[in-house]
Formats: structure tokens, sequence, C-alpha cells
């Protein structure tokens, strides 16, 4: 029989699957049990309610009845919109920046995929700090790149030595996420000076080393009053960001990429990712949302939600006996696995109907990622779960 898709995307169908079986598995016990007693901890959804501001602008934009503004925008955005986001984005990151750094795109991931298109040449390789968000591979390859795994320290902190021992002359960039995905690890301003040290070191006029920032989660912070960043020690640094978690928009697809003055090459990159965004198919942010964006490029959801979730839920398992980093930002825990095999683990959880998502799908076996961007009340029901099944492990 001949094989209806290419072998490469029918192995990344298997290999991209552990996110995608928990979700079909949560069907099935919704089917049997009713969706009130299963309590799904897999799927990072932001459900924080958007600030006051989103639903005005949408309200004001949507009264605009101006039919240009509905048509083809330039390929990096409409200039109000953009003007606003770089503002934003300078008090953010405490950097200079005009819109003309600036371009608007399909959510983060539309960045990212622009990004890695415009730097890499086949078999370049792109350094990712584990754990990390699994689709990055796909992004990579499909960029003709090769992902090269560097694990982080117990903390989830960039290990600096292991960083140094990885680069190659094929490396093209280094991706880093903080607040992280899936650990919650916010990496310190010290690491972030270090992480910079150690690339500007290898960093050649000849071959550029990119250090490129996936920041979505930058403003979603626990007892923290900003996130540090190497944007400011390492001048090769690109920022691909978005609005999902900023707004609690996720399906508004509203992202951005900035390239800082450092920049060396800096408007010849701008001009590759302006090229990119119409070409790969993404042709940057939607009209209506970037109208909206120009209106509340500043706000931000209500993240007390998160944190609330966040003390719940940590506080519980460090009670239970779970060995847990608690994280200083993002949306999700990731403690230890009482047990070696991560997925078994998961397994013991789904006869309790409780779904989280083992860690070797973010490159670090060994924990699971609970997502804590749920109802307060899928927590609560989950815990005496996660306390059962600790226990199922241990014996008791």
């Amino acid at each position: 029989m001949p094989h209806a898709l290419a072998d490469k995307i029918a192995a990344d169908m298997q290999a991209a699957s552990f996110i995608r079986e928990m979700f079909e598995k949560g069907r099935r016990l919704m089917a049997e049990h009713g969706p009130e007693n299963v309590y799904d901890l897999s799927l990072g959804n932001p459900n924080a309610t958007p600030p006051d501001a989103f639903f005005d602008a949408l309200r004001a934009v949507a009264a605009d009845r101006q039919p240009a503004r509905h048509r083809y925008m330039p390929n990096a955005g409409f200039d109000d919109a953009r003007a606003a986001v770089a503002a934003f984005v300078a008090r953010e990151y405490r950097v200079d920046l005009g819109p003309d750094g600036v371009i608007l795109t399909s959510g983060a991931a539309g960045g990212m995929n622009c990004v890695l298109r415009a730097i890499c040449n086949p078999g370049d390789e792109v350094i990712v700090l584990a754990p990390y968000f699994p689709e990055y591979r796909f992004y990579i390859e499909q960029a003709g790149g090769r992902m090269v795994l560097v694990q982080t320290d117990a903390e989830f902190q960039p290990d600096l030595d292991a960083l140094a021992a990885a680069l190659t002359d094929r490396t093209r960039a280094v991706l880093i996420n903080t607040p992280n995905n899936p650990s919650g690890a916010v990496y310190t301003a010290e690491r972030c000076a270090g992480l910079a040290a150690v690339l500007a070191r290898h960093d050649r006029p000849d071959r550029p080393l990119y250090l490129v920032c996936d920041d979505p989660y930058r403003r979603i912070l626990y007892g923290l009053d900003w996130c540090p960043t190497p944007v400011h020690d390492y001048p090769r640094t690109v920022i691909v960001s978005s609005y999902s978690k900023d707004l609690s928009i996720p399906g508004e697809r509203a992202g951005y990429i900035v390239v800082p003055p450092a920049v060396p090459e800096r408007a010849q990159l701008l001009g590759a990712l302006t090229m990119l965004n119409r070409t790969l198919g993404y042709v940057n942010a939607p009209a209506l949302i970037q109208r909206v964006l120009a209106r509340c490029a500043d706000a931000l959801c209500d993240v007390a939600v998160y944190r609330t979730n966040r003390d719940l839920l940590c506080s519980a398992l460090c009670e239970y006996g779970y060995a847990l980093t608690t994280p200083r930002g993002a949306l999700y825990a990731f403690p230890q696995t009482p047990i070696p095999d991560d997925v078994a683990f998961t397994e013991i959880l789904l006869q309790h109907r409780v779904l989280v998502v083992p860690g070797r799908g973010f490159g670090r076996p060994g924990h699971v990622r609970i997502a804590f961007c749920v109802e307060r009340a899928t927590i609560l029901g989950a815990l005496p779960a996660f306390k059962a099944a600790l226990a199922e492990c241990r014996g008791a």
C-alpha cells in the first residue's frame, strides 16, 4: 500500500504524540465518566479573562467602519500597531526601539518559523535548552537545521559549561525560553549575563551566532517585578513573542518579532523576516487584531488567578512529598515523578482520571508537566489523585 504522507511528516506525527495522545485519552475518559469527573491538566491553554482594555479596544475597532482597514496591509503589519507594540517592548525590555524594529506575525509560532528560516542554512545547528517546548524541533528541522539539546541544571537554570561544550562551528543560534514551558523557571540575571558571555566568545563576523528569545510568558511572573533578559548583554539577540498569555487571547494569533538596534545586520535581517512573513504563508497577524493591539499593546490579564492556582497546586504537591522546584513564572509545574518512568506514572494518574504530560516529551524524563491554567475546581478535583498515586508508587 503506497504511503499517503511524506516519510518525515509521518515520523514527526509519531514523535509529537504525547500531548495529542493525552488529549485523545482525555476525550475517551470524559465520554465514559463525564467531563466533570475528569481532571485535564495537560493543555497549556490560558484561561484568564482578557483585560477590560482588550474588550474596550475590540468594541471601538468593530464600530470603526473603515473598509480599507480590512484589506491587505504591509507585510510587516500596520504602522500604528507596530508603533504601539514597539513602545510597549521598549518599556518592557528597557531598550530603545522604534516601529521599524517590529514585525507582526501569526502568533509566536509564525514568528519563530520566520526567524529560523531567515538564519539557518541546511545542516546548521540550533541549540535548545531542555526542558523545552517540543515543537521547537519541528520548526528547526523545517528550516533545514538540526536541533542540539543541552540540559539545564537541577533548578532548570542554564548550565553554562554544558552550553559552551555544545557550541560548534555549525551552531547558528541558541534558542531560550524564560519563563520556561514546561518548568516555570525564570532564568536569573546572572545566568542571562553568563549565557551572553559564552555566546560572545563564539560569535564571529563571518559566522554570526544568534540568540533567539521565545518570550510569550515574560509577564506571567510570581514574586518577581521584572523578568531578566540577555538582550542587554548580547547584541545579536532576536525576540519572538505574542499576546497569547499577556492578553489571554491565544486563539487570535497575535505575535511579533523584535530585532533590536544592536543587531549588526539588522536591516538585512528585517528585510528577510518581512519577506518570509508573507512567503511562508503567515502574512502577519489578522487586520482586526492588529487594530486592537494599536489601542492596548501594554495591557495585561489578571495574573492573580494563575498565582492562586500555582499556590494551591504546588503547596499540595510539596505537602504530599513530591520533589518540585516551585515555578516563578509561566503556567506549569514540573515535579519529579516518584518512579523513574514518567510515562508509567502518567498512566497511574490516568487510572485516577487525571491527565498530565510526561516530561520526556519536553526533553526531561523523570518529570511530568502539570498545567495550572485551568479552573480551580479542576485542581481541587485532581489533588486526591496526586496523593493517591504517590502513595501507590511508594507501596503505601
